[in-house]
């Protein structure tokens, strides 16, 4: 690791301490595994502006984290989403990371177009000045003016220049902060930082290719062409580059412009159900969801209700294993069958084996019993994640880095929603979209689809049975070459004991396919 990552590591601690980051920070549920982490915000806390300790104001958080790197922008985005957190002042200031950036300058815009699109850049006019700026890219509007066809107002959205040379230096100090973690933080370990900071890494990589970014735009409309009340741009692939995207424009009220919800006759109950519930379709159903849906991401269309999405950067997407993973886990608290819940944390590899079930499911129902029947606003959500947190300490869990981005995802829309509606009730509205799609899974068609999946394995377990061989014999021909006929009893049988190995392998699997079948 280069000295400059723990360098920029260091100068983001301070920084951030200065500021009153630390401030926020609530060390009262932290378990006695994490005294470092409670000793290192006490002597953190020792550098904060006067201000800060004098009055608990936080104002310069936005800046501060705005001035580290786009990485760090991120952070702040999530907390701006919490208030319930963080406190409403904070995640008031933090709500200017989240489109409300300087912007770069203007007058790079039609340079960059140029070189990006080359002749396409002609048909883009009357672009105007920045409409948003983000962390990462900022956008326009114009004029598309095609050779063939209507003219149409289009968003048209650009990297800022140099953005992937700091978010690549902001991972870096990450890898260098989960490496310091696991060393001298022993208990850090079962939360697997380093691989968390992968899945970061690779979501970073994604995010700054907007030739991905349309993709995703794309698929997910294939995904919901069928469905209502969740409205995504379309592309103008024509116009698309690495570092410029171009999609048609949509018109909204931000959504956290309650104000004017209200004044558009916007019901905003409804409007925090239809978020929620077309999040969950989209990660259980399709196992593909936009994974960065803060407010600044999110409009509505006054003429129906309905949530317009943009920003389709970072996306997250989930195996049906993790889907019905998901889906479980919500059902059990739904209908407070805490035993299922603690299963399937034990059935995905959260819990390790040696842990008792029975113990885990009333760890799960000292948590989920008294958020029932009450509203969002009854609950602290601070004091659940600490108790959270006490929990994974105390059945050793493990960290499941491919489940990141949907956890985040999970708190950015619940964050929002909460806002909507304090007294939303999440159970209620999650059961609808989680029965259904449970239901379809232990019908026909959930069968079909086991069986289907059974076929596939035992397909593959049968196409490698020739590399095995190959393999073995390759081996065989190798040891033949170089020790001639010594120990050839020995080989044989190693040859032989392959092949039984590849016969029995694909036994196993047709054998399950009978099982699953019956």
């Amino acid at each position: 690791m280069l000295i400059s990552a723990y360098y920029r590591l260091a100068r983001a601690g301070y920084v951030l301490a200065r500021e009153g980051a630390l401030s926020i920070i609530s060390t009262n549920g932290l378990p006695p595994a994490l005294a470092p982490l409670r000793l290192g915000i006490w002597l953190g806390r020792l550098i904060e502006r006067p201000s800060v300790r004098k009055t608990g104001h936080v104002e310069r958080l936005n800046k501060a984290l705005n001035r580290l790197g786009p990485t760090y922008v991120k952070f702040g985005q999530t907390l701006a989403t919490r208030p319930d957190v963080v406190g409403a002042n904070i995640a008031n200031d933090l709500a200017g990371l989240q489109d409300r950036m300087d912007p770069f300058d203007p007058a790079l815009v039609p340079q960059i177009l140029r070189a990006a699109l080359e002749g396409k850049a002609a048909e883009l006019t009357d672009l105007s000045a920045p409409i948003a700026a983000a962390s990462i890219a900022q956008v326009h509007r114009a004029r598309l003016v095609p050779p063939v066809g209507p003219a149409k107002t289009v968003a048209v959205k650009i990297l800022r220049p140099g953005v992937g040379d700091r978010f690549m230096a902001d991972i870096e100090s990450f890898y260098a902060a989960a490496g310091l973690a696991e060393r001298f933080v022993r208990s850090t370990q079962r939360l697997r930082p380093t691989e968390v900071v992968q899945t970061l890494d690779r979501s970073a990589r994604l995010e700054l290719d907007l030739r991905l970014e349309a993709a995703s735009i794309s698929e997910m409309a294939e995904n919901i062409k069928n469905d209502t009340g969740f409205v995504i741009p379309t592309v103008s692939w024509e116009h698309v580059a690495q570092n410029v995207l171009t999609t048609s424009w949509v018109e909204g009220i931000p959504i956290r412009n309650h104000a004017a919800l209200d004044a558009a006759g916007v019901n905003r109950k409804a409007l925090a159900a239809n978020l929620l519930q077309s999040f969950l379709k989209h990660a259980i159903r399709d196992g593909f969801f936009h994974a960065d849906m803060h407010p600044g991401n999110l409009f509505v269309d006054s003429r129906n209700g309905d949530v317009v999405a943009v920003d389709f950067g970072i996306m997250g997407r989930i195996n049906r294993r993790e889907r019905r993973f998901l889906a479980d886990i919500l059902y059990g608290f739904i209908t407070r069958n805490y035993r299922l819940v603690a299963e399937r944390h034990f059935d995905i590899g959260y819990v390790p084996k040696d842990q008792s079930v029975d113990d885990f499911a009333l760890a799960i129902r000292s948590i989920g019993e008294p958020l029932h029947g009450r509203t969002a606003s009854d609950i602290s959500m601070a004091k659940v994640l600490g108790q959270l947190f006490a929990i994974t300490e105390l059945f050793s869990m493990q960290t499941r880095p491919e489940l990141v981005l949907l956890q985040k995802s999970m708190v950015l829309v619940e964050g929002v929603a909460r806002s909507l509606d304090p007294d939303l009730d999440i159970w209620t509205i999650a059961e609808p979209v989680v029965g259904d799609w449970l239901r379809k899974e232990e019908g026909p068609q959930g069968r079909i689809q086991d069986i289907g999946d059974h076929i596939k394995a035992a397909a593959e377990a049968a196409g490698r049975l020739p590399v095995i061989i190959a393999q073995a014999e390759l081996a065989l021909a190798d040891y033949h070459a170089n020790k001639h006929r010594q120990n050839d009893g020995v080989m044989r049988n190693m040859l032989l004991g392959l092949m039984g190995l590849a016969g029995l392998t694909l036994l196993v699997a047709i054998w399950r396919l009978l099982t699953i079948a019956s």
